[in-house]
Order: C-alpha cells, then sequence, then structure tokens
C-alpha cells in the first residue's frame, strides 16, 4: 500500500477504460431509441419545425431550421461528428407512433475516466412531458452505466433554460454548479450549469425511474397515478 503525505481519492478497484459507445438501438417499452439516420430527418422536420416550434431552438446553437435541406445539414453534422454518437427517440404510442420525434446524443465521451454527457436533447411538443420522453433518457442512462460501465453521466445546459433544469432535476441529476462565460452562442453569453448522476447514485435513480415507468402506474387513458420522486 502507498503512502501520500496529502489526502487522495479512493481507490477506484478494477478500473479499466471503458469502451466507446456504439450507435445501437434501445427498445423500451413507450419509445425506441435508434441511431440517427438521413430515414429519420423528415419525421423530425415534422415533429420539431413547425409553426410554433421556434421557443424549442431557443438555446440551440442555430435557429430554428426553415427547411428540410437546413435541417438535414444540422443533422448530418452530428452524424458526422468523431466526438459525437447521436440518437433518434421514436415513440411507440400516441399520435406519432413510429415517426421519430426527438433527439439527443452521448457528448464528451471520455473512456478513460467513465463520463458521458447526454446533450442536444430535443423533444417534438407530441413527445415533451410524456413517459415515452422519460424512458427514452432512461435508457440511455441504463445503457451507459448498465451496459458500458460508465461512472459518470453528465447533463450541460443553458443556465437561463429552466424547462430543462427542471427535467434534469426530476430525473435524478444533481446540480454541481455555474460555468461562468462559458460559451456564446448565437452571439450571446452562455453560462452553463453542470449535473450529474454517478455511478453509486444510479441503482436508486433506476430503481425510480423503474418504478414510475411500471405501466401499473399509469391509467386507461396513460396518466401517471404517482410522480416520479428521486430519494
Amino acid at each position: 500500500m502507498t503512502n501520500f503525505s496529502y489526502p487522495v481519492g479512493a481507490l477506484v478497484e478494477g478500473w479499466e477504460t471503458r469502451p466507446w459507445p456504439e450507435p445501437v438501438s434501445l427498445e423500451g417499452s413507450y419509445v425506441r431509441v435508434a441511431p440517427l439516420s438521413s430515414a429519420q430527418y423528415a419525421d423530425l422536420y415534422a415533429a420539431v419545425c413547425g409553426s410554433g416550434n421556434e421557443d424549442l431552438w431557443t438555446y440551440r446553437p442555430i435557429a430554428m431550421p426553415t427547411s428540410l435541406q437546413d435541417l438535414w445539414m444540422h443533422l448530418a453534422a452530428l452524424v458526422d461528428a468523431a466526438d459525437v454518437v447521436p440518437f433518434a427517440f421514436v415513440p411507440l404510442e400516441g399520435e406519432r407512433a413510429g415517426r421519430a420525434s426527438g433527439v439527443a446524443g452521448f457528448h464528451a465521451i471520455n473512456p478513460a475516466n467513465g463520463t458521458i454527457e447526454v446533450g442536444g436533447v430535443l423533444f417534438g411538443p407530441a413527445l415533451a412531458r410524456t413517459r415515452a420522453a422519460t424512458e427514452a433518457i432512461h435508457l440511455l442512462m441504463r445503457h451507459a452505466f448498465d451496459t458500458l460501465g460508465y461512472r459518470r453521466f453528465e447533463w450541460k445546459l443553458d443556465a437561463l433554460n429552466e424547462p430543462s433544469r427542471r427535467a434534469a432535476e426530476r430525473l435524478g441529476f444533481s446540480y454541481e454548479g455555474r460555468f461562468r462565460n462559458h460559451m456564446v452562442v448565437k452571439g450571446r453569453n452562455r453560462d452553463t450549469d453542470w449535473f450529474s448522476v454517478t455511478d453509486e447514485e444510479w441503482p436508486g435513480v433506476r430503481e425510480a425511474h423503474e418504478r414510475w415507468l411500471d405501466p401499473a402506474n399509469f391509467d386507461e387513458h396513460g396518466l401517471q397515478l404517482s410522480r416520479l420522486r428521486i430519494g
């Protein structure tokens, strides 16, 4: 046992570099998480670029695309990026069942340290605030922790983005702090708030997710009987 003169962190027993995430499909009860591809772009354009959807793009790096070609170029850049693994969310129920209705991806992937971020989260109105939306993020978290063995799952957001903050807190992410003057987005300052779930916290978070996502927690209209509560 090595003796140190100063305090050091706990030993991570048997730690090995984790695998890079592959663009796999993840099947849930209410949603399918599928690798993002051009076959989904038209469905996504209808889901997130319609009249009245401009607010969905407030905190994204570009304004809402006004043509399928513009969205195509935006999404194709994600597919081609070497440091992002993007996914489309395809609900299995509701008015857009079977059609891609949201996107997100694995960002800030660091296999050596076992850290990974869910980034670029965008839900169309028909998918937002549904059990399919909750399950979509849950499936990405479960894949990162349980299949790939990562130690830390991050969620970062514009400090002014209250809907994203509420979503992160509801899903069990812990607030860690604010990076001031972190980015310039659309010519404006962005302070970035950091949230995370660690592998020690994940079993409790996973159990709460699974309890809430249980079909028995919903009535015949798909309305929740109990709210999602972590801890």
